[in-house]
């Protein structure tokens, strides 16, 4: 079943769960969900959620991150989450990309990805004002 590790940085031991144990908690009185390598019981938060319990389900047993990711969560959504966990999943089974959690979400991961999103239409209005202006001289 699941086994516990404790770590230095605090005192009561995580309880580790592997994909499998995570993937027989699918329905509404007893939904778990994988979220950067983290385990959720999410059972008493489905009606609470404001995307309504349907999103939740859908992703019941498996790993939400990518969803959970698309949509933006707020902090204070990252920050209620927390009550929620109840584990994590166990070391050879986690995601890479997913290891430092919700930090590659402010860019310490991904850091040239953000300024890339803005080359491209930088370079586009630079192009659109040189063309401009070609023509309104030539003409």
């Amino acid at each position: 079943m699941a086994s516990e590790n404790t770590t230095a940085a605090d005192t009561a031991p995580t309880k580790l769960y592997t994909r499998k144990e995570v993937a027989e908690h699918t329905d509404s009185n007893d939904l778990w969900i994988i979220i950067n390598n983290k385990i959720y019981n999410l059972s008493s938060f489905l009606s609470e959620h404001p995307g309504g319990e349907e999103v939740l389900l859908e992703q019941g047993g498996q790993d939400g991150t990518q969803p959970f990711e698309d949509i933006g969560h707020s902090s204070d959504a990252r920050q209620m989450m927390e009550s929620y966990k109840i584990g994590e999943l166990v070391e050879e089974e986690r995601t890479k990309g997913n290891a430092s959690g919700s930090s590659a979400l402010y860019g310490e991961d991904n850091s040239s990805g953000s300024w890339r999103s803005w080359l491209i239409p930088i370079a586009l209005g630079v192009l659109a004002t040189l063309v401009y202006r070609y023509f309104i001289k030539a003409h």
